[in-house]
């Protein structure tokens, strides 16, 4: 058995990128914030969502990056969690189409979405 799966590599980077998103960067613009946000509060709202809705979304988020980064180390409903994100990745893609954004803005949630998807056949197999 390699010491690297590709597996593993998917849960390291998709947890690494949900905490990263979620506790450093919140309050960060980046270029793929939704509408004209630069924070996860303003595309929350750029999206018509409740605040509740970013509050939720927020800790799924990152309960499920530390299930994917802890579950190299030990067992843990690792299928359950990338699921989970590919779930919200599809939410995301949605909000993205509905607030009329440039393709590129939706690139991170279609990579994760597909990160997610490998991930769980990957375990399936």
């Amino acid at each position: 058995m390699p010491l690297i799966s590709i597996p593993s590599v998917l849960q390291a980077i998709v947890g690494l990128g949900l905490l990263n998103v979620w506790l450093l960067r919140a309050a960060s613009p980046t270029a793929y914030r939704g509408g004209a946000a630069k924070t996860l509060k303003e595309e929350f709202a750029a999206y018509g969502l409740p605040e509740a809705a970013m509050y939720v979304v927020g800790a799924l988020k990152i309960a499920a990056g530390v299930i994917l980064i802890a579950g190299l180390w030990m067992p843990l409903p690792v299928t359950i969690a990338a699921g989970v994100v590919a779930v919200l990745m599809v939410g995301a893609l949605a909000m993205h189409l509905k607030a009329g954004d440039q393709p590129v803005k939706s690139l991170p949630a279609a990579l994760m979405l597909a990160m997610c998807i490998a991930i769980v056949m990957l375990h399936q197999a």
